[in-house]
This record gives C-alpha cells, structure tokens and sequence, in this order.
C-alpha cells in the first residue's frame, strides 16, 4: 500500500495460531502495511471511545443455568421477515482492498459461504453489482445520502435491481473526525483505491464561505442528511430501510415512528465522535424504549462469541463485524472471512451450550450479572 501495489501474497490459508476468532486481530500486522494497519485499527481523536467499545464487555459475567435441556439447541432466528441461521453479520466496511486483491468480492463469497448476510458499503472497491453477484441470498447495501438526489436514487434502484434486501443508512458520520493514529503513522490512501460506486456520478462545486461562517458547519455539514431527507428516501423504495449510528431513546423512537425497518445501536467502531457511549452500554435503554419485537442490531467491540452472547442478552438480535473481518480478510482472504464466521458461531454455541441456552430466544437480561 502506501501509494503502491500490494506485493504478491502466497496462497491464502489458515495459519496454525488461529485458535479462536480473535487470534486474526492479533495476527493481523503481520499481513497489512503499518500505516494502513494503523488506520484500520485507529478510532477518532484520542481513541476514548474505541476504548469503550472493548471495555463495555468485560463489564458483564454470564450466570449459567444447570440441567437444561439442549438437544433441539441452535441458533436460527427471523429478522425483517427473513430466517438466518446464525445472528452473524458482515459490517459494511470500507475500501477492503487496502488488506486483500479481492476485497469485497473475497468477503462476500466468504458470507454465501457461511449463511450470512454481508452489508456491502457505498465506500466499496469493487462495485455494488460485483459484490452482489459473489455474495449469497441474504445481503443488505449500506447507504451514504449524496449530495444530489438523483446520484442517492440511482445507488438504491442499482441497489434494487441486483437483489439486495435492505438498506442499511448509516447517520452518524455525515462527517468524519481525523484518525490521529492514523495520520502519525503517514497514512495516505491508496490513489488506486477508491470508490467505484460513485464515480459516475457528479461533484458538488465547492461551498463559498460568506465571511463569519464556519468550515465545519456552513462547510462540511451543509450537505448532511436530514429527516426530510429521509422521508424522502423511504418514500422512495421498497427496500426495509435499516438505521445504523444510534445510540439514543428519543432518536430510536422518533426513526420507528418514521417507519425505519430496524436499527443498528453503533458508534462507528469509534470512528465517528470521539467520546461517545460503547455501542453495548447504550442498547439496553434502546431496547426497553423500542419494545422487545423491534429489531435491533449492534455494532462495535465484537471479539468472540462471548461477546455476541453478551450483546444478545442485553438487547440486540443480530450483531455486525467490522475490524475482525477486515484482520480475517487480510490474513487468509475469503478462506479466513468464512472461517471467522464459522469459529464466532461456534464459539457462541459453546457458549450458549455452556450456559444453558439451548436457543437465542432463551437469552436474557438475566444470564448476566456485573463482573
């Protein structure tokens, strides 16, 4: 990376210290550029939030139950009208070129593979109709609005057209607070890597500052999306529009009343503001204030199974893997996205096997307790 090409990779297989889920995160530097590693692995500013994420699970222990019944045990549940085998999802991530060739394409075999659905990003490699055609039956296309109406409309009817099954709008970063880890590392984006789902579209001229205004407000922010404009967007497809990047009560209720099909409980993998809850501190209220049929999904600091128990006790249906797939992607390309997949299931099935819970249904605010 740095500007180059990646050097020519030996053929992609598991290595022997992968024991469990989390040894790709610690195998991960071994394969990616330092500066691209750092901004993988970088949050926003002072890294307050990142931190969050990782620390909100060591907070809960699981209090097992004895003498259960597990023989008809498994981990199938329905969200948005649609049966999945496992609560298992692909984050939408970004530019995953910069760790493997194949990208997208390669994580996206790696979900039809392993019965999961995969979010494809708006920020992809490769584009939308290519990632669609590797990826299985259960796949969603992630959404940034753009600045004009007809480039948005055109990526939702593209999105429509070659089967995707919802919509994933992703709020919370209208803009982006810098990575400091990754700019003292001297990350810059690769000039061959960019973003192929947008390049037929046009570009905004340049926003005139009248003298007083703000770069920040009158600038970067005048574009940002509002709830008209989502309005606008719902009126506009017949896709489940899902919410991601929440992480208050009023604003989770007001986007069900709006008639978003479900919402993903995120703080950007702590990319977004700096300082912001974890994503697993802030889903039990969402829960209690959404009822228990509402889909929720998380987002942010899943490592392990153990961790997915611990989101699916406090509230959450389905939970998404951003950076662990990205370090799988890097280490073994599709070969370790899927067996990522396949390792966080069992380890969530030992877990829950280990606990007495023989389905997800059976996963409750009472098997924790504070650590």
């Amino acid at each position: 990376m740095n500007g180059q090409s990646p050097s020519p990779r030996t053929p992609d297989r598991i290595p022997a210290e992968i024991l469990c889920a989390q040894d790709y995160e610690r195998l991960a530097h071994r394969f990616i550029d330092a500066p691209a590693h750092a901004y993988i692995e970088g949050g926003s500013g002072t890294e307050a939030t990142l931190r969050a994420n990782l620390a909100a699970f060591t907070r809960h222990c699981i209090r097992p139950r004895l003498l259960r019944d597990l023989s008809s045990g498994h981990t199938r549940l329905t969200m948005l009208g649609r049966e999945h085998p496992h609560p298992i999802m692909l984050a939408p991530v970004a530019f995953q070129t910069l760790v493997h060739p194949q990208g997208e394409l390669a994580s996206a075999s790696a979900a039809a593979a392993m019965d999961a659905c995969m979010v494809c990003s708006t920020l992809s490699a490769y584009s939308l109709e290519e990632v669609a055609e590797q990826a299985g039956s259960e796949k969603w296309f992630q959404l940034y609005f753009q600045p004009f109406r007809s480039s948005t409309l055109d990526l939702v009817r593209r999105a429509e057209a070659t089967g995707y099954t919802a919509l994933v709008v992703t709020l919370d970063t209208s803009i982006q607070s810098p990575s400091l880890r990754a700019r003292r590392a001297g990350f810059a984006m690769p000039p061959d890597i960019v973003p192929v789902n947008l390049n037929a579209y046009p570009k905004p001229g340049q926003v005139r500052l009248a003298r007083g205004h703000s770069v920040i407000f009158q600038g970067m922010m005048s574009e940002a999306p509002t709830w008209d404009d989502l309005a606008w967007l719902m009126a506009h497809t017949t896709l489940p529009v899902v919410i991601k990047g929440v992480l208050r009560t009023d604003d989770a209720l007001e986007l069900r009343r709006a008639g978003a099909a479900a919402i993903i409980v995120s703080n950007h993998g702590g990319r977004s503001l700096d300082g912001a809850p974890a994503s697993l501190a802030a889903l039990p209220s969402i829960r209690d204030a959404v009822g228990d049929s509402y889909p929720l999904l998380l987002d942010g600091g899943i490592r392990s199974g153990t961790d997915i128990f611990k989101a699916l006790a406090l509230g959450a249906d389905a939970v998404l893997v951003g950076r662990l797939q990205m370090h799988a992607l890097a280490v073994a390309g599709a070969l370790g996205v899927a067996h990522l997949i396949r390792t966080l299931r069992e380890e969530l099935e030992i877990c829950m096997a280990l606990s007495g819970c023989a389905t997800l249904a059976a996963i409750g605010p009472d098997m924790l307790q504070p650590a």
